[in-house]
Parts: C-alpha cells; structure tokens; sequence
C-alpha cells in the first residue's frame, strides 16, 4: 500500500477551470496517474455554459488567470466570455490535460469501497474507474435555478434560462419578457434593449447594487509592453486583487477602517444610481432596500443607460403565474410577450449532485447533508475519505477570482495528499467533531458581516448560516496555508 500512494490513481469530476488547475498541480506534486470524467463534448464549464450576448467576467482579465499562465494577449480590462473560453482551451492543450481527459462521459455515481480503500466511479458511458483520490471540480454555480411559477412550464412563446442560450432564436422585432436582475440578466438585458425593434419588459423581484465599471480595450501596443515586460501584468494582476480584497474586506470587517470602506462602496453605488437614472420613479423601483453587499454586488456599466430606454419597461409587481404567451403579474396585468429569458441563476448548493454519491457504509450525500450542507475548510466530509470537494461551502465565493482560490485550494489538498503517501495518515478523512468547530468558528463571525444585516440572499442558506467565507480574504488564505492533523483521523 505504500508504494501504491506513491503513485495513487486520481479522478478528477469536470474539465473546468478548477479540474484544470488540479491536473497541473497534481503534475507538479509527481501525480501523473489522472483521469478527468467531462459530462460535455468540449471542456470550459462555466464558459462553455453560459454564452448569452453580452457575457463577460466581473474580475479584471489578468486577475481572471492561472498564475502559471499569465495571458499579455487579452483584449479588453474585463475580458468577454468567448475570450475566456479561448485561453482554457489554449491551457487545457497547452498543459497536455487533452491526454488525460475523457469527454461526453458523465459521472453518474461514486462510491466508496471500505474494503479496498478506493473509489469506485461510474459514468454514463458504462464504464468503470477505480481512484485512490477523487476530486470533484464541477463548480458552484453550473445547476441553473428555475423559478417556482404557475404555469411556467407551459408558456407558449420561446422560453430559455441564460445558462442554455439558444442561438438559433432571432430576438429582432421580438416582445422579450426577462425574469431576473442578477449578475448575468443585467449583462443580456442591454444586448437584448439595443437590438432593432425590440420591446424588453424586465420582471424585477429584488433590486441590485451596482458598482459602475469602464471596460478598458487593450491594443496591439499593450499587449506588446505585456509580452516584454510581464511585470506589467503582475501588477495589474496584484492591484485588481488587492481592490477585490478590500472588498471583501468592508463586507466582513467590524473595525472602523473597515465600516468606513463599507461606508465609500456604498456611497459609490447609491451616487451612481442616483447620476445615471433621472426618472425619479424608475430610479425609486431600482434603489435597494438592504445594505450594500448583502446581495453579490453586481458589476456593471451598461444596465442603468438600456433601462431607461423607451423600449425598455421595469415591473416591479410580483408575477401570480403565466397563462398562454403572457406573464400575469399579481396587479391582474398581463404582459404578452414572444419570448421569456430566466435569468434566475443557479443552484449555489448542487455542487456534485445530481449524481448517486456514496462515503462509508453507502452512506449518501443527500443523507450526510440532510441537516445542513457542509464540509471541512469546505473540502472534506466525514465518511467520504480520500475526497475533496473544490469551491464547496463556504469558499470565499463573491466579487474575487474564483482560480485565485482554485489554486489556494489546490495548494490544501496536495499538502493533506503528501502526508496520507507518508503514512501519515491512513485515509483523509475529516473527523465529525473537526466539523462541528468549523460550523461554529463560521458561525461566530456571521454577526460581523453585511449578510447578518437581515437580507435574503444565496450566500446565505435556509437556516441563516454563511455558504460563503464570512472573514477576510487574508485570514482564509492564511487558514488554507497549512493542514491541521488533528482534524483528521490517525493512521
């Protein structure tokens, strides 16, 4: 068994940005025993998956790299999401993860086998992989949400969620209805106002605060001064993270450098709602009444200037149901409409279901998480040894680069492998009562931050308690840097 962990077979789930990272660092440790179970035809997750006009990513682009591979090639400040999904792709064969990655094989069940002290997965090709260690990558937000209405599903236009764009729809001439004014709705809504002859009714439930950006486009000269001086890169990457940071900061912080952050975001935010909508009514509908940051604070320059268009209309009375090619709101008004877009997010709590996942003694996940989703330093479950759950509950998931902590996580989970092929320990696996502390040590910073504030929001989950980080960035990146023996179990 000693020499097996030398050279231990790993399953990674998804050739995301987070599978790929792990399969370079897996790579770095001396792991090259790797499989990568891909449920799609090509590789990307996020951005393969969401490919709606106007698509882009809130995190700077020379923030939104591996820090492995920095790209002086990209073409604007905040990078769209065809360019993303390019430099994955040039990563993903770059890397040689191609070699390692079946595609089109959906992962339908893991399960631990006690006796063997290996997992056994099973994909929808009808075939069979024993790991040692199984990683999954599938992301946080890759299950869409849909909305609980009456009668949605019977709607008799064309209906789509913004995570299943369909392309083949002309939205030119087109009376479009949008459920939703999230991160990705106030990204399609203005591609959708700015298209000839189109009538845009948008179905806000909750109004968002937006932070106003400029969107920098990079020139050939540029990305020359990136290519010869890559320090220019790492700056920006720095700078771009150390704001995120802040942030973060003014969100979770009780000292008064932190209130008075908060203090300036928000003031930004509301200065800028107030300058950019002059209708006094409309700029009333779109004002929130909760405290910046309690909702994910939404990035965005082109919103504010579409939804004042006169082709534009806000509704802010609750829909009661659909009925026929209309969206009734609770007013009795019908709103009749050729197509209707949800945009209405994801699932922030699916992580590897649907699948049929099983720890020790069969032991479900949907039973392990029937009280409350949750795992250690939010990768480790007890009774699912040799498993880690990247970005899972309570990463510090919000306005920061998710690869940032991909990687940060990555670095975890290799220093928890080393000890297990030293003998170290028997099998990673969390104890119960490490747990426990976790969940209060979480729990005892909720009063600290915004969140506590009385919002709903998904960083939240249905008991009040963070699914996200709920400190500063520093002191997780501080957590994360070493692994605490004792929360596992002895060899």
């Amino acid at each position: 068994m000693a020499d097996d962990r030398k050279t231990p077979k790993v399953v990674i789930i998804d050739a995301g940005m987070t599978g790929m990272c792990l399969v370079v660092q897996l790579r770095d440790a001396g792991i090259r025993d790797i499989t990568v179970l891909e449920k799609a035809e090509t590789i990307g997750g996020t951005w393969r998956e969401n490919t709606y006009p106007g698509v882009a990513c809130d995190v700077p682009s020379h923030a939104y790299t591996y820090s492995f591979e920095p790209n002086p090639d990209w073409s604007d400040f905040f990078a769209c999401g065809s360019e993303i999904y390019k430099y994955f792709e040039k990563v993903y064969y770059k890397y040689g993860i191609d070699h390692c990655t079946h595609l089109n094989e959906a992962v339908t069940s893991c399960a631990w086998n006690d006796d063997t002290e290996t997992w056994t997965v099973k994909t929808s090709q009808n075939k069979t992989y024993e790991a040692d260690l199984l990683f999954s990558a599938t992301g946080i937000l890759h299950k869409p949400a849909y909305p609980d209405i009456e009668g949605l599903d019977s709607f008799e236009g064309v209906m789509m969620h913004s995570a299943r764009w369909d392309h083949s729809v002309d939205m030119k001439g087109k009376k479009i209805g949008v459920i939703g004014n999230g991160s990705s709705a106030v990204q399609f809504i203005p591609e959708l106002i700015n298209t000839p002859g189109t009538d845009v009714t948008v179905f806000q439930r909750t109004p968002q605060w937006l932070v106003k950006t400029e969107n920098k486009h990079y020139s050939e000269e540029d990305k020359m001064r990136f290519r010869k001086k890559p320090f220019r890169m790492n700056l920006i990457r720095k700078i771009s993270l150390t704001v995120f940071e802040q942030g973060t900061t003014a969100l979770t912080g009780d000292s008064w450098w932190d209130r008075q952050m908060h203090k300036l975001f928000a003031w930004n935010s509301k200065r800028y709602l107030q300058n950019e909508i002059k209708d006094p009514v409309l700029r009333e509908k779109l004002t929130p009444k909760y405290k910046f940051g309690c909702k994910r604070v939404v990035m965005n320059g082109t919103f504010y200037p579409a939804i004042q268009k006169p082709n534009a209309h806000l509704v802010t009375d609750g829909i009661d149901h659909i009925e026929g090619n209309s969206v009734v709101t609770k007013d009795g008004k019908k709103h009749e409409l050729d197509i209707l877009i949800l945009g209405t997010g994801f699932d922030p709590a699916a992580f590897m279901r649907p699948m049929d996942f099983r720890g020790r003694n069969g032991l479900s996940i949907d039973d392990a998480w029937r009280k409350k989703i949750q795992a250690y330093r939010s990768l480790c479950i007890p009774e699912f040894p040799n498993f880690f759950l990247m970005l899972g509950p309570n990463s510090p998931i919000g306005n920061y680069s998710v690869i940032a902590m991909s990687e940060i996580q990555a670095d975890y989970c290799l220093k928890a492998v080393k000890m297990w092929q030293e003998g170290k320990l028997n099998t990673i696996e969390v104890k119960p009562e490490a747990v426990d502390g976790w969940r209060a040590m979480l729990k005892s910073k909720m009063g600290h931050t915004v969140w506590a504030s009385g919002c709903q929001s998904w960083y939240l989950d249905a008991d009040g308690d963070p699914l996200t980080w709920p400190d500063k960035w520093k002191n997780w990146v501080k957590m994360m840097e070493d692994v605490d023996r004792s929360a596992f179990k002895s060899a």
